[in-house]
């Protein structure tokens, strides 16, 4: 997603821009297609019949200008001239900036509020408010409430702004992105095609702008086992960052992390634990040591070293993800539960089926709480 060229004017810029989503790895036997790995316990070696059959980690968010860079400034922010639901804009971004999606919730329903309240709920004025506000639901595994807000963003901006417009693509993006993250693939792929399209035709093929749009496409195709359409498209996606933005950019560390599950689906381990290892040094250089980007790295590193057989390190980063995605997104998220199955499955991988189905059993609660409805 992208800053818009014309919310901007009323002090609440665009926060949807979705980042590649993360990816989730299960260890399963051989296939291509994104599904969750059977209850077989039947014996896999490591190398030849285990696979990883990648899962989806939702899409992280970030607020985006040209680069991908947030809108915000990185000194000591500035409200002059805001209004409260502009300053409560603002704090919300900075909270969302290091991952802080719980805290940041109140502050965007407020804003939202504020803006229904002057201007009306179909106003202009209120439709980034409520893809911002999407965005948090999005990211806190609240995806039923997130599909109603962005539509709603979708129906006002396209009334005032037309089909072809930068802020209808940012809108499109997290929806198709959401429809991703649900397994609605046949409604995701026209969703995001569409917003890639409006993208390069606004601002050309090797601009920033469009490596949102371009990175959850070739998320969908990643889920969809598409490996062979998925990697160019991260490849070209990367390439415009770093060109951009220079190779540690906090911004692109997601799309790193699904490059890697390509490269680790195509067996290109080398390549793809490089890329683990460069996005987790470049988040925590970023944000700190406790942020969701780091725990989907350490997540898809694990992965990486299960499909290799390398066991004891694969369940020290499953861990060292679940206690990381604890503390960034709490207890009960859906990115939580993919994690704990790849663990279960690793137990399963090693006849510790004890252990596995304690850690399934607390995977199939969480799940119970956010499915969607």
């Amino acid at each position: 997603m992208q800053a818009s060229t014309s919310g901007a004017t009323n002090g609440f810029l665009p926060i949807g821009l979705v980042r590649a989503r993360r990816v989730r790895f299960a260890l399963a036997p051989a296939r291509i297609e994104p599904v969750r790995p059977p209850n077989t316990q039947t014996a896999r070696t490591p190398e030849v019949t285990k696979e990883c059959t990648m899962k989806a980690l939702k899409a992280s968010i970030c607020v985006a200008a040209a680069a991908l860079a947030l809108s915000l400034a990185l000194g000591a922010p500035s409200y002059a001239g805001e209004d409260e639901a502009g300053i409560l804009s603002q704090q919300m971004k900075e909270l969302y900036r290091v991952g802080k999606y719980t805290e940041a919730l109140p502050l965007a329903q407020k804003s939202l509020a504020l803006r229904e309240t002057e201007f009306g709920p179909d106003d202009d004025k209120v439709a980034m408010p409520l893809n911002d506000l999407g965005t948090i639901h999005y990211n806190l595994g609240q995806y039923a409430v997130a599909e109603q807000l962005y539509k709603r963003s979708l129906a006002i901006r396209e009334k005032t702004l037309g089909p072809d417009n930068a802020e209808v693509a940012m809108v499109l993006n997290n929806l198709g992105d959401l429809y991703r993250a649900e397994e609605r693939y046949a409604l995701a792929e026209p969703i995001l095609k569409r917003s890639l399209a409006i993208r390069e035709k606004i601002s050309g093929p090797n601009d920033p702008s469009i490596v949102m749009p371009l990175s959850n496409l070739a998320a969908l195709y990643s889920n969809m086992g598409r490996y062979d359409q998925s990697r160019p498209l991260f490849e070209r996606g990367l390439a415009i960052l770093d060109k951009a933005n220079g190779p540690n950019d906090p911004e692109a560390t997601v799309l790193m992390s699904n490059l890697a599950d390509a490269y680790i689906n195509l067996h290109r381990y080398v390549d793809a634990e490089r890329l683990l290892k460069r996005a987790i040094v470049v988040t925590a250089k970023a944000y700190g040591p406790d942020h969701p980007d780091i725990a989907q790295a350490l997540n898809n590193l694990a992965a990486l070293y299960g499909r290799q057989g390398r066991n004891t390190l694969a369940e020290q980063f499953y861990k060292r993800s679940v206690v990381t995605f604890e503390k960034t997104l709490g207890p009960n998220h859906p990115d939580l539960a993919d994690v704990l199955d790849n663990l279960a499955e690793l137990y399963k991988d090693q006849g510790r089926y004890a252990d596995a189905e304690q850690v399934s059993k607390r995977s199939k609660a969480i799940r119970g709480k956010t499915a969607p409805i």
